[in-house]
């Protein structure tokens, strides 16, 4: 998550983040793992992995719109520094998700009109849409589902600058579909965040389709086990919002302390999508 800097240091629930005063941030990533809109533990190695795993993506899709990134060097990335757009954008391929927010959660309670779209009846948990979605949410607090429309009447963006972002989104989402199903992995869903530079011009800032933003499901076994009624093969903290939602509701009670082997499964799929992605073996 991305936030407006309003001191020297900020720290986040993952990211400490330092202005450097040259128009430019340092952006520290930690071991932390957040879900359910708070901290969760920590999890070896993950700072590592989500900085190895941004920066491949960022290098990669200069070609589709611009981004924040400068360098890196291990869990740091200088970037430069943005006036963030306060809203999420959420790429949705797939009938999924165990957030308040997810497109599952509602439909399962009988929505079908959300975010703008209207989706049919008939949805099975975990199936393919028969369209790609972008959902949006305004970022704060708590995160509200927000349209095209409102997005325009409230200011936050100009139809053009919506107009660019949308199909920004889904170019660079079609290209991860492409790379990840070239690893064996399908792009579920993912999250974008953008900002403007001091010109005004709006380039991607935040994070790329890494295990934090994204859901990453193991291509081979998903249509078998989708017919079957199981939960896909994941890699990606769904194993752990998994976990927890078997153990409590995570938006009313207290959470419990996460068990050390399911940290070391989520440090196994992070590493395992890490390695697959970038051709880097990272101890």
């Amino acid at each position: 998550m991305f936030f407006i800097i309003m001191k020297k240091i900020y720290n986040g629930k993952v990211r400490r983040v330092e202005d450097l005063g040259n128009g430019e941030l340092l952006l520290s990533t930690s071991n932390r793992l957040s879900a359910f809109d708070r901290y969760i533990c920590d999890i070896n190695n993950k700072g590592l992995m989500l900085n190895t795993m941004s920066s491949w993506w960022f290098e990669n899709t200069k070609n589709i719109i611009d981004n924040h990134l400068i360098n890196t060097n291990n869990e740091d990335m200088t970037v430069k520094k943005t006036n963030p757009i306060l809203l999420e954008f959420v790429v949705r391929g797939y009938m999924t998700g165990e957030s308040e927010t997810s497109i599952w959660s509602m439909y399962k309670k009988g929505s079908r009109k959300m975010y703008g779209f209207t989706f049919r009846d008939g949805y099975k948990k975990n199936e393919k849409l028969d369209d790609i979605a972008i959902t949006t949410t305004t970022k704060g607090i708590k995160d509200i589902p927000i349209t095209e429309t409102e997005i325009i009447e409230n200011g936050y963006l100009t139809q053009e600058e919506y107009d660019y972002i949308a199909r920004s989104s889904l170019e660079l989402f079609n290209y991860g579909q492409k790379v990840v199903s070239e690893k064996g992995f399908i792009l579920v869903d993912t999250k974008y965040e953008f900002g403007r530079l001091d010109n005004g011009k709006i380039i991607l800032i935040d994070e790329l389709h890494t295990c934090d933003s994204s859901r990453f499901w193991i291509q081979k076994s998903y249509q078998e086990r989708f017919e079957k009624g199981l939960e896909p093969e994941k890699l990606d903290k769904d194993c752990i919002r998994d976990w927890i939602k078997s153990q409590c509701d995570p938006y009313k009670d207290v959470i419990p302390e996460v068990p050390e082997s399911i940290k070391h499964k989520v440090e196994e799929v992070y590493l395992i999508y890490t390695q697959k992605l970038t051709g880097k073996y990272l101890k």
